[in-house]
């Protein structure tokens, strides 16, 4: 059985009906399966035994504490975009060394931070910023362990917003300059270069974007041999795809199989980056209809959650598949999705076939748990959505539905002449 699985007509997370659950705690909602966090973790920590690695869960995906926290308990690292990431995988109970640190606009705070509790490493991104981590390791008297993410120049085959690997995108330095940066870096008394780090895009759904990346790092780390630099870890990032729609994503097994001729045998310590594979599936987002309504073109059923709950759709065009809570007969409208937002671009399904319902009942959003929440925004004034994790047969919530004073709690009311 599914973490998400229909018997007798009604929806179940694990062992609870879902509307039982959202009778209690309201919706919008996303709930979300311990469950299969823990087996998405483990099947990707598990397909790669066949090398020293390590998996470092991407926060940004979900960063709900206690999402982070059962990973953490699982053995995984994180992988953080920013101090407040930082601050978050810490508290959740990651260990520093088990932290590396991406991004492309890291502030002198930021990397201070990092390097007060002893992260892993930073992966860098330009040599700008190679030269602010140097200054700042030189006040904090500490050599920073760094790797640098290197542009491959490969296309994923993705949605180009979430294409990273290509030579006109922001992130990285060039691969075919990377050498000279490295031979730079290993002159900075404090500056330790301990790895490199490639990451091509997200939601990739073929094996032979990460096959050429693999291919172009090693040819890199012969140069650098060369050169007598001699590397630790190599970081592959992440960007696995999960099964929104039709595509047939590999499965981390597939993965490891078509890497491991090149990595089985290697004396480097690898570094994985998943967070949609982990967090993706593991999570629903409920809504509720609050009207059906039909003009002479078009039949809406609007809903109430909205693109600041959820903005997926409208950012990617992304395909979410939408089903009742509770099944009803084969007859089928054709309809748009749409939330409550002032834009034409808040919607969830456009021309989309969903079994009849009617205005009350509960929508199932599946395949939300990545970058469903951690996306989320109070646009129109909207306190943001409740969260809770499901295991086996107890609901916690673990993130409270924001409230109105929410969205006035740091703000002052002045009156200004």
């Amino acid at each position: 059985m599914g973490a998400f699985d229909y018997q007798k007509g009604e929806l179940y997370c694990e062992r609870l009906k879902v509307k039982e659950i959202i009778a209690a705690v309201g919706t919008p909602c996303y709930l979300y399966s311990h469950r299969a966090l823990v087996e998405n973790y483990q099947a990707f920590n598990e397909a790669f035994t066949c090398t020293k690695h390590l998996v470092c869960y991407a926060v940004k995906t979900n960063a709900n504490l206690t999402i982070l926290r059962t990973l953490a308990n699982l053995g995984a690292g994180a992988d953080i975009v920013s101090a407040g990431e930082l601050y978050l995988a810490l508290t959740a109970g990651f260990k520093p060394e088990k932290i590396v640190f991406a991004g492309v606009g890291k502030t002198g705070d930021e990397i201070y931070d990092a390097l007060k509790n002893d992260i892993l490493m930073f992966n860098v991104e330009s040599l700008p910023e190679l030269d602010l981590i140097s200054s700042v390791a030189k006040k904090v008297k500490k050599r920073a362990r760094i790797s640098f993410r290197v542009n491959p120049d490969i296309n994923p085959q993705t949605h180009h917003h979430i294409s990273t690997g290509l030579a006109q995108n922001k992130f990285g330095i060039n691969i075919n300059f990377a050498a000279e940066a490295y031979e730079r870096a290993s002159l900075d008394k404090f500056l330790e270069v301990v790895g490199v780090q490639v990451h091509i895009g997200s939601q990739i759904t073929t094996v032979e974007p990460f096959v050429e990346a693999v291919e172009k790092v090693f040819r890199l780390l012969k140069t650098l041999k060369e050169l007598a630099l001699e590397l630790k870890y190599i970081d592959l990032g992440g960007g696995l795809g999960i099964t929104y729609n039709d595509e047939k994503p590999p499965t981390p097994q597939d993965l490891a199989q078509a890497l491991s001729p090149l990595i089985r045998k290697s004396p480097y310590h690898f570094i994985f980056e998943p967070g949609r594979y982990i967090a993706g599936t593991a999570g629903i987002l409920v809504t509720k209809i609050l009207y059906l309504k039909e003009t002479q073109v078009k039949k809406f059923v609007i809903v109430d959650a909205g693109m600041n709950d959820l903005s997926r759709p409208v950012m990617y065009d992304a395909y979410h598949e939408i089903k009742p809570v509770r099944e009803s007969g084969q007859n089928e409208m054709l309809v748009d999705i749409v939330g409550p937002i002032c834009e034409s671009g808040d919607y969830f399904a456009k021309n989309r076939r969903l079994p009849l319902v009617e205005q009350g009942d509960l929508l199932a959003i599946f395949n939300a748990g990545a970058y469903g929440f951690s996306m989320s925004s109070n646009y129109n004034a909207r306190p943001r959505a409740c969260e809770v994790v499901v295991s086996k047969n107890q609901y916690y919530i673990v993130r409270d539905r924001e409230t109105f004073g929410d969205l006035v709690s740091n703000e002052r009311l002045l009156d200004i002449k």
